[in-house]
């Protein structure tokens, strides 16, 4: 399974996308979409129609947008959010590439890093559940 990460703009370090890029990850930032300075609906919508997991670090709007699309029944290919400043470069990359690594086909993904670990939602059933890994 392919899974293509969307970094918005706060999240698009080159640095960071460079080195995932050279893992095979693929990366589609929110200049190469022309999406900069755009809200976070934007940035979520271009993902999802791409299906693309996001990356950001806007962890309060990026989860209600979550929580709405299910509300409205609607699926994504997942969220992954971070506190911005507080992952280095490095660390950021290993813990996507941990992510990645487990998620598997079918379901979709929600993570933040203020957690103390992994939380994936399956947006694909009505009621949605959620499991910490």
């Amino acid at each position: 399974m392919t899974i293509r990460l969307y970094f918005d703009e706060d999240a698009m370090d080159k640095h960071l996308v460079r080195a995932l890029q050279a893992r095979g990850v693929e990366i589609v930032t929110a200049i190469d979409a022309g999406l900069i300075e755009r809200p976070d609906e934007d940035h979520l919508a271009y993902a999802t129609a791409q299906g693309c997991v996001l990356y950001g670090f806007n962890v309060a709007d990026y989860y209600r947008l979550h929580t709405a699309f299910l509300a409205a029944g609607k699926t994504h290919a997942g969220i992954i959010l971070a506190r911005q400043q507080h992952y280095s470069e490095g660390e950021q990359m290993r813990r996507i590439l941990k992510l990645l690594a487990a998620v598997y086909p079918g379901w979709c993904f929600y993570q933040s890093w203020q957690t103390t670990g992994w939380i994936h939602f399956n947006s694909a059933k009505k009621n949605s559940s959620a499991r910490l890994v």
